[in-house]
């Protein structure tokens, strides 16, 4: 599998890693020519209004869009997960508006905020996974076709699926945990 990581902003390089540990081929994409004959894709945390100017700025929104709209499997991660949203209740950030979904950004705080916990994911089995949550976004409002896959304690939503669409508050590719990472590549495979 070819699995495209945008590399315009953000935790990139961590992805890559561990979608090598997989031993899935993970190249960078920063142009839109290298988002040709890819099987899925992975927007990353990192700064969200930062990754949606350089997206139009290097002319990737509109194509990625069209992939979506295609059926080309997407992973969104912290500020990939609000760039996915179809809104957000505090961001004129960009939105590329693929899943039904509404976010808040930086819903915990500042990076002084940041957080772990362990999370039910039970799309992963039973074992915990390692929620490693930086100025994280949360999932305010989920509409019709949206999977809830992780909720914090209280509630609150951290993680959902949509058709071939998948994204979560928190960083993955920080653990050494690849389960969320695998289910993506099910998804993408079709075993999911």
């Amino acid at each position: 599998m070819r699995i495209g990581v945008l590399a315009s902003q953000g935790a990139f390089a961590e992805h890559i890693a561990l979608l090598h540990q997989l031993e899935s081929e993970a190249l960078p994409v920063r142009l839109a020519k290298e988002l040709d004959n890819l099987d899925g894709l992975i927007v990353p945390g990192g700064e969200s209004t930062s990754i949606g100017k350089l997206m139009a700025d290097y002319n990737l929104t509109s194509e990625i869009k069209r992939l979506a709209k295609g059926g080309l499997p997407i992973f969104g991660t912290c500020a990939g997960m609000i760039l996915m949203a179809r809104g957000s209740s505090d961001s004129d950030t960009r939105l590329l508006k693929l899943m039904d979904i509404k976010v808040r950004r930086n819903a915990f705080g500042r990076q002084k905020d940041s957080f772990e916990v362990e999370l039910e994911v039970p799309v992963l089995g039973e074992k915990l996974f390692p929620g490693v949550f930086i100025r994280a976004p949360v999932i305010e409002q989920a509409n019709n076709g949206v999977e809830i896959l992780a909720r914090l304690t209280g509630g609150t939503i951290v993680a959902a699926r949509q058709g071939k669409l998948l994204v979560s508050s928190f960083h993955p590719e920080l653990t050494r945990d690849s389960r969320f990472h695998q289910y993506f590549l099910d998804i993408i495979s079709g075993s999911r």
